[in-house]
């Protein structure tokens, strides 16, 4: 224990004098030097720091540049990051500073950080192959402290074995924290406390949420895993309930009113928050009047009020195979701010008049009150544009015109089409899969789309514009960059073995060879592959205060504008909207940047956990099918083993090496495959195989194969 504290003090001597030597520029400095920086006038004190400057300056740390007097060798000895966790125990610290490498952390070096955390790490002069080492000296920012998973109860103690992976430590629950939970369930516990010589954490039970398995528990789980709230608080709830659903006189006369002008809304056919509507009128010059109708959700929602403070905090609604977590409190998102048929209801609205070519000739925004004739799902929408149904059929085929218009002149000028296959499932009454089957998009869908995308473009264009030879001003774009050079190369070389030209010279060729592909592979085995891994050759869009285009739908400017009942974002487009209309001065820069970092992130987190329901859905329904077999295609590959899908429903499930016992196989990265290197077979990133349902992990979200064969089904030409 003496031994422990000595190194303990050691270690913050050591900070505190690679801080004063950064104070101070690296200047040369004796020890009397530094004690009398550091205040210290003790003999011992400054004994300790002679002591380890001589010592430090034979391992790396400090370097002694003439008698008595030293320097850092290098300066930044402590630097700020945040720690990512590897399955050994082990973590590497991804610095804050993007010029500097991972710092590699042993088990032994980590304290008590967990994944995610935010860290201060005093560096080591030594280095791990190409990283150098260090030792985490404080934890700035805990990224969680709350965990999903199972309690495990014995006589005189209880564990706590969180579902997260990342998460290596069991956390010790006293019996007397467990709060109603019993053996086996599955139910959210907090840390609340970590002793220093604690191999593990103390924590409580905050939330029992069933038995492990049913339907309802595991999919509340997956959002407590990410973060999520399962309700809202009390007063959130009653802050919404106090909201009067009726509209004064006063505020219809401040708008410009849509209710004689036919509206109506496209959504799916179980949806209950209608966010965006569109209005149709035709003009007396042979143009169209289309109006993109928003909800008015700022116009309830006011800043710093706890719905804002609650709304900011979840950043988006978040889409589970079953359920929707609305953003908002029900009473505003399926209420107050609904565009339900046959009510007045208030917007923000995009107007433009549109000639016979859709070129947009004029434009209006502000606020509306309208009133929607009808509520179309997508397949009754369908209806009327493949002429089955003749309710507005004028209009809606006339729409539908022009949003075909409007999309060929996008991919003209560069936009990317990526059509992915997005899985459903048929569930009973208790949340178990019948059946899987992929959610076509037709013309339908594109048609509110294309109007979406419309107003959201030009709403980011007016502000761009109205900035112009002024101060900027601040708002919030949706920005995606142009892929990495390396990255799409190496998928042009991919996907020309599947015969497919992809032209690298300039973004426009970029992107017509990419929606020749996209065209070309549309009902092929290999679609979902290469159209995944052409997403992934992509840069992520994200929300930034920073003017840039978005490569992928070829716009110089693009905001999220149309969905404020479910993404922040567009409540903060709406709010900023407003204030320029009103000639309003540019607002603080900084303060919606983080904004904008939050709502990427939350953004990040609701698609993780999407992912994490169809996973467990996945998992679920071959639970019912151990040992039957299935064509797949290779899907993705690792160095531990190789990903399937199986074609007839989609699910995804690994084919372990250890498995493959013909051969010993490595991955060879760069060709996106896995070879034997004895007889030197490949199994290649497309080719398809012959799977057998081998294992399922409910618990870990995880499906095992074997492969029913040892030879890839392949074509000559997709070889190398």
């Amino acid at each position: 224990m003496a031994k422990k504290k000595a190194s303990h003090i050691l270690l913050v001597f050591n900070q505190l004098i690679s801080d004063i030597f950064e104070k101070g520029g690296n200047q040369p400095m004796n020890y009397k030097q530094i004690a009398a920086k550091l205040n210290l006038k003790d003999p011992e004190s400054r004994e300790i720091i002679r002591e380890i400057l001589e010592d430090e300056s034979k391992h790396g740390l400090f370097k002694q540049v003439e008698k008595g007097k030293f320097q850092l060798k290098e300066l930044k000895t402590i630097i700020t990051g945040t720690v990512a966790m590897t399955t050994d125990g082990s973590a590497f610290v991804i610095p804050d500073d993007e010029f500097e490498k991972d710092i590699y952390i042993a088990p032994k070096k980590l304290k008590t950080a967990l994944n995610g955390d935010k860290v201060r790490v005093y560096v080591y002069g030594t280095s791990r192959g190409k990283n150098k080492e260090g030792e985490i000296v404080e934890i700035t920012e805990r990224a969680k402290m709350e965990f999903t998973g199972i309690v495990k109860i014995s006589e005189r103690f209880a564990f706590f074995i969180p579902d997260d992976k990342k998460m290596l430590k069991d956390i010790f629950i006293p019996i007397e924290d467990l709060n109603g939970a019993k053996h086996g369930e599955k139910a959210i516990a907090r840390i609340t406390n970590w002793p220093e010589d604690a191999k593990n954490p103390v924590g409580a039970i905050i939330k029992v949420l069933g038995a492990q398995g049913e339907h309802n528990t595991e999919m509340n789980a997956i959002l407590a895993e990410f973060g999520f709230p399962l309700e809202f608080p009390k007063e959130v709830e009653e802050e919404a309930n106090a909201i009067p659903l009726e509209i004064l006189e006063q505020e219809i006369e401040k708008r410009r009113d849509f209710r004689d002008t036919l509206t109506f809304t496209i959504d799916p056919v179980d949806a209950k928050d209608f966010d965006d509507a569109i209005s149709f009128k035709y003009l007396d010059n042979g143009n169209y009047e289309v109006g993109v109708h928003i909800a008015d959700v700022t116009h309830y929602v006011r800043p710093d009020s706890l719905l804002d403070k609650e709304a900011l905090e979840r950043g988006t609604s978040v889409y589970l195979v079953d359920r929707v977590i609305p953003m908002l409190p029900e009473r505003l998102s399926n209420g107050v701010c609904s565009l339900r048929p046959h009510e007045d209801k208030l917007c923000f609205a995009a107007v433009f008049e549109l000639d016979k070519d859709a070129n947009v000739v004029d434009q209006w925004f502000g606020k509306t009150i309208i009133h929607s004739d009808r509520r179309f799902s997508y397949e009754e929408a369908q209806e009327v544009i493949e002429g089955k149904s003749q309710e507005y059929a004028q209009e809606i085929t006339l729409l539908n015109e022009l949003a075909y218009k409007l999309r060929d002149r996008k991919f003209k000028h560069g936009a990317i089409s990526f059509e992915t296959t997005e899985v459903r499932f048929k569930l009973d009454e208790n949340g178990k899969p019948l059946g899987v089957y992929v959610k076509e998009r037709k013309d339908a869908h594109k048609l509110i789309e294309d109007f979406m995308l419309l107003a959201n473009r030009k709403v980011a264009e007016f502000i761009a514009k109205k900035g112009k030879g002024k101060k900027k001003l601040t708002f919030v774009y949706r920005s995606h960059d142009a892929p990495n050079e390396t990255t799409l190369v190496n998928f042009a070389a991919f996907a020309s073995r599947f015969g497919y030209k992809i032209n690298t010279k300039s973004d426009k060729e970029i992107a017509r060879s990419l929606n020749h592909l996209m065209e070309d592979v549309e009902g092929k085995k290999e679609q979902n592959v290469l159209t995944q891994l052409a997403i992934r050759s992509m840069a992520k869009a994200i929300y930034t205060t920073k003017k840039s285009s978005h490569y992928g739908l070829a716009f110089d400017f693009y905001t999220h504008f149309t969905s404020p009942i479910r993404r922040y974002p567009d409540v903060m487009a709406h709010r900023l909207l407003e204030h320029y209309l009103h000639e309003g001065p540019s607002v603080n820069e900084e303060h919606y940047e983080k904004l904008c970092l939050h709502s990427s992130q939350m953004e990040k987190k609701a698609a993780d956990a999407e992912r994490a329901s169809v996973k467990y859905k996945q998992a679920e329904y071959l639970e019912e099918n151990l040992g039957e077999e299935f064509n797949g295609i290779i899907s993705g590959v690792t160095e531990w083993g190789m990903y399937v899908e199986i074609i007839e429903n989609k699910c995804e499930g690994m084919v372990r090496l250890k498995d493959i016992t013909d051969d010993f196989y490595v991955l060879d990265e760069k060709n996106y495959c896995i070879i034997g290197q004895r007889k030197k077979k490949k199994y290649q990133l497309g080719d398809e195989v012959k799977i057998r349902v081998k294992k399922v992990d409910l618990g870990k979200r995880q499906i095992d194969f074997t492969l029913v064969q040892e030879q890839a089904v392949t074509k000559d030409e997709w070889n190398f």
